[in-house]
C-alpha cells in the first residue's frame, strides 16, 4: 500500500478568505467577458432601430434585468478591487497573512458598497 500523503481535498482543506477572493476573481473575469459580449449585442440592437431595441429595453426594466445590472456592477467592482489587490502584490506588498485577510475582506465589502452606492445613484445618473 502506498503511504504517500494525499493532496488536500475539499473535505479537509480549510478555506481562507484569499481562496474565496481568488476563485471569485476568476469567475467574475469570465462573467465580465460574457457580459461585455451581451452589451455589444445590445448596442448592435440599438443600431438596428428603436423597434429592435424594445426587447432589450423591456428586459432591462424587468426584475431579472435589474438583477442582471446589479450583478454586472458588482462583478466589475469586485474585479477592479481584486486587481488593485493583485497590483500591490506585484509590487511586493500585502503578503502577510493578516494583511492578506484584511485586503480580501476589503475587496468583498468594497464591491458590495460600490454596488449599493451606484444602484442608489441610478436616479441621479439617468
Amino acid at each position: 500500500m502506498n503511504n504517500n500523503p494525499l493532496s488536500p481535498h475539499i473535505q479537509i482543506y480549510n478555506w481562507h478568505i484569499s481562496s474565496l477572493v481568488s476563485i471569485s476573481h476568476r469567475i467574475t473575469g469570465v462573467i465580465n467577458i460574457l457580459a461585455l459580449t451581451l452589451i455589444c449585442f445590445w448596442v448592435w440592437m440599438l443600431l438596428l432601430g428603436s423597434e429592435s431595441y424594445q426587447v432589450v429595453f423591456n428586459f432591462l426594466n424587468s426584475f431579472f434585468g435589474k438583477l442582471f445590472i446589479i450583478s454586472f456592477v458588482w462583478s466589475y467592482s469586485f474585479q477592479i478591487l481584486s486587481e488593485i489587490r493583485h497590483w500591490f502584490w506585484d509590487l511586493g506588498y500585502g503578503f502577510e497573512l493578516k494583511t492578506s485577510r484584511i485586503t480580501g475582506i476589503l475587496v468583498i465589502l468594497g464591491s458590495i458598497i460600490i454596488t449599493t452606492v451606484l444602484y442608489s445613484m441610478r436616479g441621479i445618473l439617468l
